[in-house]
């Protein structure tokens, strides 16, 4: 069993464009290894119509932008593969399909200890908004327009969705700093999941403007995915995925070199 890494790496700064440099790099990266990203985003994308479809038939659609906005906060987790991928292709290897879906280092205790912050963060998600919701309105809107109608033409809808995008906002910005660059540090098996979180929050910390700008593009991209009927994210969240490789061996370039290919 390899000895874990305890010393914290060295944290790049970088400037406020380089959000942008790592999308290009991810777009150039998706059109090397495209026919497995686009299998993986399919598969994501059917996963995502499957769960939406079950809450339209069950009457539980107001869930659906729950769900979507807390999607947000555990993508990292289902990006482990898109990780693999870039570090692949970084290494001027093609990647397979089977180098996406099952990534042997994903499967580790730190990894879920990962996991876990991430979905206790997404529980309290989903608390808060069932509170934002319950006190803006007494009626249980079933349908897609009768909800849509509520949020953006009655006063207490519109404040509900102010509300709730201000404290969404701060709790995935809280995620987002624990998850954006231990996610795929802790690829390396010799990195503890509490080195990988307090670098991710170091990175922040020393370049919170880029860092912010490298969020907001997230966000717009998850969200166009996803507002076109979840089916953009076939491209768009192999795309984040690429790039958010190259963002953390941009931030954080020395704590990859004894990585282990899978």
């Amino acid at each position: 069993m390899e000895p874990t890494t305890t010393h914290l790496p060295t944290v790049n700064t970088i400037g406020l464009t380089a959000p942008f440099g790592w999308l290009a790099g991810g777009w150039a990266d998706f059109r090397r290894a495209l026919w497995p990203c686009l299998v993986y985003g399919a598969i994501l994308v059917a996963l995502s119509l499957s769960l939406a479809a079950a809450l339209y038939s069950a009457g539980a659609l107001r869930w659906l932008f729950v769900l979507a906005a807390g999607f947000m906060l555990v993508a990292p987790m289902f990006a482990m593969g898109l990780y693999n991928t870039g570090r692949i292709l970084e290494h001027g290897e093609r990647p397979r399909i089977g180098d996406i879906l099952f990534v042997r280092s994903a499967f580790r205790q730190d990894l879920m200890y990962l996991g876990l912050a991430l979905f206790l963060i997404f529980s309290f998600w989903v608390e808060a908004s069932q509170i934002i919701y319950g006190l803006s309105t007494y009626r249980i809107h079933k349908t897609l327009p009768e909800l849509a109608t509520f949020m953006f033409t009655d006063p207490a809808g519109l404040n509900m969705v102010l509300v709730g995008t201000i404290v969404g906002g701060v709790i995935a910005f809280l995620a987002f700093s624990l998850v954006v660059v231990s996610a795929p540090m802790l690829l390396n098996e010799k990195t503890s999941v509490f080195i990988a979180m307090i670098t991710s929050v170091r990175t922040i910390a020393q370049n919170f403007l880029p860092m912010l700008v490298w969020a907001m593009l997230i966000v717009a991209l998850t969200a166009l995915g996803i507002a076109t009927g979840f089916l953009g994210l076939i491209v768009t969240f192999p795309v984040i995925g690429l790039a958010s490789w190259r963002a953390y061996r941009d931030l954080v370039p020395s704590s990859d070199g004894d990585m282990e290919q899978d």
